[in-house]
């Protein structure tokens, strides 16, 4: 899944413990209803918002996780999460290939042709 939209909020790096960190990532949606989309990258994936700044058009690959918690007292919640695992910039231009692909002008038509040799072709 994606979400595309302008970054709100980048959150500093959090130490959750000590094998855990996270950064949050703020994404507001340009739609009717602008939406506000919290997304959590996590361990290594924190890194990927070092080159992003607020107000800068992204489009952001994510994955929802959910989990499920039985408290104290015996009551089961559910909890949802975004988490984030790539991000590139809006509109940005698919790169150019290096070398243009040839077209059927490129090609000079075949002039060796024998009408006395059998067709190999399997259709």
């Amino acid at each position: 899944m994606e979400v595309t939209g302008k970054i709100k909020v980048v959150n500093p790096e959090q130490q959750i413990s000590a094998a855990f960190k996270k950064r949050e990532l703020v994404v507001t949606t340009e739609e009717q209803y602008p939406q506000h989309i919290m997304i959590e990258f996590t361990q290594d994936k924190c890194d990927l918002l070092n080159n992003y700044s607020i107000g800068e058009p992204v489009k952001v690959s994510i994955n929802l996780r959910g989990r499920e918690w039985v408290n104290p007292q015996g009551e089961t919640k559910y909890f949802n999460s975004i988490q984030g695992w790539r991000i590139e910039k809006a509109g940005a231009e698919p790169q150019a290939p290096s070398a243009p692909m040839p077209t059927a002008q490129t090609f000079a038509p075949a002039t060796n042709l024998n009408e006395d040799e059998p067709d190999d072709l399997p259709f």
